[in-house]
């Protein structure tokens, strides 16, 4: 069962700080540039802790150095700063134990489709995999992984919460914290709460950002019974999540504590009674999404390759034509266009963008099926899975494990910089290819399979420092 717990966040202080000023994107979407945008906002924006600077001198990762030396890092300082702002109540422990509402208002990239994506913050019982209630869709990078470790036990706290999505046709969490006439009869027409949003952001990408506080006991009792048989599909934070739950564990060896010691089904929240995780580590701060309710967006990662030897447009594309139908497409067509004529072709068709030309390239499924032998049933139907095993792996020589060590493979939203890395000659070849389905997802990650890293992108993504889960 999916246990989730109501918590007593630590919040900036809006009365001291400009929000638009603290907060940021998450860690791993944080360029070089944005980071340094962020450093010039304010004092006190999260990046110093998320996602801090190195500095000439600094040291390893305290658990990687020799007894009796101290490390001093981007690590520390993340500590230090941390500690003093919440000694100066920049941010500050709210009163009650809550969950929290939060919205999304925003406009489809490349389209002018407006779209709201709600759901709810709370802390998340760590599960491993095996206990079957949480799932991931995703390979991870030890690299990521132990930074992000390090990270959290400077800190000893979550800045940032990972998205996980759950399955509920009938809306039951919606209807509760949206849903619900308040006091004063806010409701609209449509029977939405319009209840005016206790905090309200809009990013740099023009996302509005809105979170609504609730601290009622009889209502965080029923959207916690109302999760309570639900999976979660871990959308975004695959690498903090599996962190987590190797923390935890380390832990509950440490205190002696199960962590999957089931919950009392009687169990209710009360005002004298909130529940709790058996330890702080036990838990960690996600935000909710039900994937049957709409405003839910993927979009498409294009795949950028260089660094290869004696890469020839012409030769690939004949070796590829074994393979795949191959149209050629006009010269010096801008990106979006191209990806409107591949959302117009059949099934797990791409755009191979090269220096001597685009191509369109439509699999011949009796050629590669003999290739595709080695996946799973359901992966086989993933237009990202056949191009990672035809072409990177077959065509090019870049399986798993030789991308993970050379690097020669760049992940990238936007198709117009991708055709511009290969038109400048930073990048041999560009793979602009389509989103994966949300129902897609569903099924792959419900069988305990993976897909291919960096198969999804969700947009927009969950702002850091709406929200901090301190454990200490």
């Amino acid at each position: 069962m999916a246990r989730i717990y109501p918590f007593r966040a630590l919040r900036y202080d809006t009365s001291r700080v400009r929000m638009e000023d603290v907060v940021t994107q998450p860690y791993d979407k944080i360029t070089p540039d944005m980071q340094q945008r962020y450093y010039e906002r304010s004092p006190y924006n999260l990046i110093r802790i998320i996602l801090g600077k190195h500095e000439p001198g600094d040291t390893e990762a305290q658990d990687f150095l020799p007894a009796g030396e101290h490390a001093h890092n981007v690590y520390t300082r993340a500590a230090e700063y941390f500690k003093a702002w919440r000694a100066e109540r920049i941010l500050a422990e709210e009163l009650e134990p809550a969950l929290y509402g939060y919205s999304q208002t925003y406009t489809v990239p490349y389209t002018s489709e407006v779209r709201e994506r709600r759901g709810f913050i709370a802390l998340g019982h760590l599960y491993d995999y095996a206990d079957k209630v949480v799932y991931r869709h995703e390979q991870t990078f030890p690299k990521h992984k132990s930074d992000r470790l390090a990270l959290f036990k400077a800190t000893r706290a979550y800045c940032e919460q990972i998205y996980m999505l759950y399955s509920d046709p009938g809306f039951s969490a919606e209807k509760l914290i949206f849903g619900l006439k308040s006091k004063d009869g806010a409701v609209d027409k449509d029977g939405k709460d319009t209840r005016p949003a206790d905090l309200a952001i809009t990013d740099e990408y023009g996302v509005v950002h809105r979170v609504w506080k609730l601290t009622d006991p009889n209502l965080i009792n029923l959207i916690v019974t109302a999760m309570a048989d639900k999976k979660l599909i871990i959308a975004d934070g695959h690498h903090r999540y599996e962190t987590s739950v190797a923390y935890a564990k380390e832990r509950s060896a440490q205190l002696k504590l199960p962590l999957g010691e089931p919950v009392d089904p009687d169990e209710k929240v009360s005002a004298s009674h909130v529940p709790s995780p058996p330890f702080p580590e036990a838990a960690m701060m996600m935000t909710f999404v039900n994937m049957d309710a709409p405003g839910i967006t993927i979009l498409p990662t294009h795949r950028i390759v260089f660094g290869l030897e004696n890469f020839s447009s012409p030769d690939f594309i004949t070796k590829a034509s074994e393979y795949y139908d191959v149209t050629e497409l006009a010269e010096d067509t801008p990106g979006q266009e191209l990806i409107a004529q591949l959302e117009k072709a059949p099934g797990d068709s791409f755009i191979a963008a090269t220096g001597n030309g685009n191509y369109l390239l439509t699999p011949k499924p009796e050629a590669i099926a003999p290739l595709m032998e080695g996946l799973p049933t359901r992966q086989r139907q993933l237009g990202v899975a056949q191009l990672h095993t035809v072409v990177l792996d077959h065509l090019l020589g870049l399986d798993p494990d030789t991308i993970t060590r050379l690097g020669k493979v760049r992940y990238i939203r936007d198709a117009q910089e991708s055709v511009a890395m290969v038109a400048s000659g930073d990048a041999d070849v560009a793979f602009l290819i389509k989103p994966i389905t949300l129902d897609q997802l569903r099924d792959v990650s419900l069988s305990g399979e993976v897909m291919p890293q960096k198969s999804t992108d969700f947009y927009p993504k969950l702002l850091s420092g709406l929200a901090i889960y301190a454990l200490d």
